[in-house]
């Protein structure tokens, strides 16, 4: 029997070699503009699986974008990265980044329609169950995350890392169908606390199933390597508040897609 076990061993350890991410790039469109989102999968799992949206920060879909996108597809998702700007559109520094973000926080109408067409596009993934999907943003896409919500639609869970929290129609949280997790720096000074304070208001009118965890010591940006260590800069990565965020949201999908 000892050469069974040895078989089923190697099967095993075969099995686990040849378990990969799979990435690629995926163009789409919205009219005449090109849109390049980024998909990332387990391709050792079989059948059907929950799809998770990504929206990236003001700096567009860059290497951290895709590092949580292949994250994502290691825990047993299908992650797709939406592209908000469009293909080649990258801002190189962070006052451009900021103008081009503007231009969407300022027509959430517009922000709302490049992030349904990326829904959509995750929904036609073979690989996905398109009633199991949610959506997690960074930052610029903290806020996109939300108002994919507002916009009504048919995700089962938002997650908002170091996002904007203001709305231009609080009104709207009355279209959100998911759950609601907003991972938050307790000392994030871009986000202020009359922001907040309306955003949790605007949820408790709506009904809506929400939960907020705030990280001690952590500023805007807390997820992002890049964002350096400084926090009297207002944006700054914090290892610890970086990991025990995605634990959140890690248990968060669990037990949504239960």
């Amino acid at each position: 029997m000892r050469w069974l076990f040895v078989a089923l061993a190697a099967l095993v350890m075969s099995a686990a070699v040849q378990a990969k991410v799979v990435s690629k790039t995926v163009e789409y469109k919205e009219g005449e503009v090109v849109l390049q989102g980024y998909t990332s999968y387990d391709n050792a799992l079989q059948g059907k699986r929950p799809g998770i949206l990504v929206v990236h920060d003001w700096m567009g879909i860059g290497d951290e974008t895709r590092r949580r996108c292949d994250m994502l597809a290691q825990l047993g998702y299908v992650a797709f990265a939406a592209d908000v700007y469009g293909k080649g559109v990258r801002p190189a520094s962070a006052e451009e980044a900021g103008k081009l973000a503007g231009k969407y926080k300022g027509d959430r109408a517009l922000y709302r329609k490049r992030l349904n067409l990326a829904l959509d596009q995750l929904k036609k993934d073979p690989l996905v169950d398109p009633a199991k999907l949610a959506v997690i943003g960074y930052c610029f896409g903290g806020t996109g995350a939300l108002e994919l919500a507002r916009s009504g639609a048919d995700v089962k869970g938002v997650v908002s890392f170091h996002g904007g929290l203001d709305s231009l129609k609080p009104e709207d949280a009355k279209a959100v169908k998911g759950r609601v997790l907003i991972l938050h720096g307790a000392d994030d000074p871009f986000v202020p606390a009359a922001d907040v304070a309306a955003f949790q208001e605007e949820l408790r009118k709506a009904n809506v199933d929400w939960t907020m965890i705030y990280y001690g010591g952590a500023v805007h940006a807390f997820t992002n390597p890049g964002a350096g260590s400084d926090n009297s800069k207002g944006a700054a990565f914090n290892a610890r508040a970086d990991a025990r965020s995605w634990q959140a949201m890690a248990g968060f999908f669990d037990d949504l897609f239960e």
